[in-house]
């Protein structure tokens, strides 16, 4: 399972799936809350209105207590006492209403069109009997009634809480009401704040999960990017061992080659050849044939045994190695090479650099000999302060770059040099069109000091 993967797997989703719970029960949390604290806003709001009611119907009757209370009952004493309670007002919307016990009214300071009209069967915009149900509460012995009524100031219908009394001996119902809208324009305030503030606590867990993801993928990448070099470094460390296994091996079979198989061959051609000698003109023509190809077999296990790994590139090192390596190829293929180094090799140049770089010379000039068609071929090694760099040019037919390091069947040279540059910290890169390719290989000069400073 890649790392990514597991990340997602492990630590995001249970990330996420937390704060989804948290969020949920949050936000359940602060419904319940809000709808208990509306009701107590609510509930204390009402409290404060209906005392305040009481307290106007409590001062309305001690006004016109003298009156009731001195037994007159003639229609003077009642007109004084209607223009008693009409003057009491308290703001515009703040007025009393009084009623006989029939349903007409007999004052309403805010609708005086109202006075003298029978207001039994009147109904509210819900279809309620106000004035019925105003009447039987005060029979009772007083108290509230909430109803829908036209607000004066506004002149809309309104929700309203009245309260209201009964003077029995008079036949006669009042009151007085607030107003709700005010009440209601209050908790619809408070309904928007909760609302804001559940919003805003939602919006501080997305930032968090927000930033729970970004920390975590962070972390993931430098995890991530921990192990890919990690994994890098494993992988070159394990190609140069590939590399340095396959160059044991050749120089292994080059000195078996070199100092038991060449020894042998020429042990056989000293032995024909004191053949020959004693034989003399006598001697037969096949044993001389056989002289000639075992010179030439000799001959062929010693290129051999060059090619698998050359002397001078340990004993002389790098540049006397690629120039023994251009006179071989210049006289093998007939074909003019120019090797040209700048520059000094720094001291104790790494066996494995100067192995990369003479085998990427070997596969570009076999690359060149196998498809140029080239006339001229160049060879140019610099040493400098950044690294070393290997150049091999030549003026062939060039080729499509692009196109070779995508077929699957071709561009193997390529690979492998590119590989094996790699290896070392190296990297390769080719240039070419029609009369001009040159394979440019570049050893940095941090590759040179991490070779130099893990060197036994």
């Amino acid at each position: 399972m890649r790392l990514r993967l597991k990340v997602f797997l492990l630590a995001v989703i249970p990330l996420i799936a937390s704060l989804l719970l948290i969020a949920f029960a949050v936000r359940q949390k602060e419904n319940d809350l809000a709808a208990r604290e509306r009701a107590v806003v609510e509930a204390a709001t009402m409290a404060s209105k209906q005392n305040e009611l009481r307290h106007y119907v409590d001062l309305a009757q001690s006004t016109i207590a003298p009156l009731y209370t001195s037994g007159r009952d003639d229609d003077a004493t009642k007109e004084q006492a209607i223009r008693r309670l009409a003057s009491l007002d308290y703001g515009s919307d703040g007025y009393f209403f009084l009623y006989d016990l029939a349903g007409k009214n007999l004052m309403h300071p805010r609708q005086p069109e109202l006075v003298g009209q029978d207001m039994w069967d009147m109904r509210d915009a819900n279809g309620e009997p106000v004035i019925q149900r105003l009447i039987a509460q005060a029979r009772e012995g007083g108290g509230f009634v909430e109803y829908l009524w036209r607000k004066p100031s506004t002149g809309q219908i309104t929700p309203k809480l009245g309260y209201v009394v009964a003077l029995p001996r008079w036949n006669w119902m009042f009151g007085t009401g607030l107003y709700l809208d005010d009440v209601q324009a209050t908790m619809k305030q408070l309904d928007q704040q909760v609302t804001a503030n559940i919003a805003d606590t939602m919006w501080w867990i997305a930032g968090i999960a927000l930033l729970g993801i970004v920390l975590i993928g962070g972390c993931g990448l430098a995890l991530n990017v921990s192990e890919q070099r990690i994994a890098d470094a494993k992988l070159r460390l394990l190609a140069r061992q590939v590399v340095r296994s396959q160059e044991d091996e050749r120089a292994y079979l080059s000195r078996e080659l070199h100092d038991s198989t060449s020894q042998t061959l020429v042990s056989i051609k000293l032995l024909m050849e004191s053949s020959v000698a004693q034989l003399g003109a006598g001697a037969p023509a096949t044993l001389t044939k056989a002289l000639v190809r075992l010179n030439g077999a000799l001959g062929e296990v010693r290129e051999i045994s060059h090619r698998l790994r050359p002397a001078e590139l340990d004993v002389l090192g790098l540049p006397a190695a690629l120039a023994h390596l251009g006179e071989e190829f210049g006289e093998q293929r007939r074909l003019p090479l120019q090797v040209r180094v700048r520059g000094e090799p720094p001291e104790g140049l790494p066996d494995e650099i100067n192995t990369v770089l003479f085998r990427v010379t070997q596969e570009a000039l076999n690359n060149i000999d196998k498809h140029a068609a080239a006339s001229r071929v160049a060879l140019r090694l610099a040493f400098g302060a950044g690294g070393v760099r290997l150049r091999v040019i030549d003026d062939g037919r060039g080729f499509d770059v692009g196109a070779m390091q995508q077929h699957p069947r071709r561009g193997i040279g390529l690979r492998n040099m590119r590989e094996r540059l790699a290896s070392i910290g190296g990297n390769l890169k080719v240039l070419s069109r029609a009369g001009r390719t040159e394979v440019v290989a570049d050893v940095p000069a941090a590759a040179l000091r991490r070779f130099a400073a893990t060197a036994p």
